[in-house]
């Protein structure tokens, strides 16, 4: 009897402690990890971006589209990155080689056809006149 009780304990502290205390570890060091420029999610759904941390406080400024919000740390639910800054690349014109024959063709056949009137559109018209 006392080893099923043991066993209970230990399929209750491994299908239910345990994952929750490594939830929380992953959430401090989120926590810990966040910087100016990350893009955040507060608990109540704002969207913004970190502006300053006061670790001391435990608080964070957010700037919200040019509204500065202070939240709770608590209150961040998740974080993305600031994202790295992207190299300009030189901007080269189009060759001709990248536009194809078919879209060319394309392009002309698609006037074409929005240029004719349709038989159904022709009766409409006719319609409209008599009355």
């Amino acid at each position: 009897m006392i080893i099923l009780l043991v066993l209970m304990f230990g399929v209750m502290y491994f299908g239910m402690m345990r994952p929750q205390k490594k939830q929380q570890q992953q959430r401090m060091e989120m926590l810990k990890g966040l910087k100016k420029g990350d893009k955040i999610v507060t608990i109540g759904g704002l969207h913004g971006v970190i502006d300053s941390i006061d670790r001391a406080g435990n608080t964070v400024d957010l700037d919200l589209d040019g509204v500065f919000l202070t939240f709770s740390l608590s209150a961040i639910r998740t974080v993305t990155p600031a994202a790295a800054p992207v190299e300009d690349k030189p901007y080269s014109e189009p060759s001709s080689d990248d536009v194809t024959s078919s879209d060319a063709g394309s392009d002309n056949a698609d006037s074409e056809a929005a240029s004719e009137d349709t038989p159904a559109d022709s009766d409409k018209q006719d319609d409209s006149e008599s009355k």
